[in-house]
């Protein structure tokens, strides 16, 4: 998945949306400040979230990051590999590292979000 075509968060989560279903995670510059991550819990499917919901944690050698939707709507799945392998984060946030995936409630949520080249300037602020 292009981080280019992906809008991003504040809290530096990802979503990244094709018809009607976002795929959601944190972006590369999260998974470096985290460091090694240890530890990933994510909720159930099928649960619902809305905007701005926390819907898991990330546990590093260093923290304990909450993660927060992007967007509302129904999760239809969640990345099972990451409970034997939470690293897989760090090393592919944003293809194989990805968290939950969303079948969207209000695509127009999407509209307040940053794109790549808003969030690489966001960067730039911190």
């Amino acid at each position: 998945m292009n981080p280019e075509s992906c809008k991003y968060t504040e809290d530096h989560e990802w979503i990244y949306t094709e018809n009607n279903v976002s795929t959601i995670g944190i972006s590369k510059f999260a998974a470096d400040e985290l460091g090694e991550i240890v530890f990933v819990e994510l909720p159930e499917k099928d649960s619902t979230l809305t905007n701005k919901d926390e819907f898991g944690t990330l546990e590093s050698v260093k923290t304990v990051s909450s993660l927060y939707s992007p967007a509302s709507g129904k999760i239809i799945d969640t990345n099972t590999s990451l409970e034997d392998d939470p690293g897989i984060v760090n090393q592919s946030p944003q293809e194989k590292g990805w968290l939950i995936k969303l079948e969207l409630s209000d695509k127009s949520e999407l509209d307040s979000l940053m794109s790549y080249d808003e969030y690489k300037t966001f960067l730039d602020t911190l």
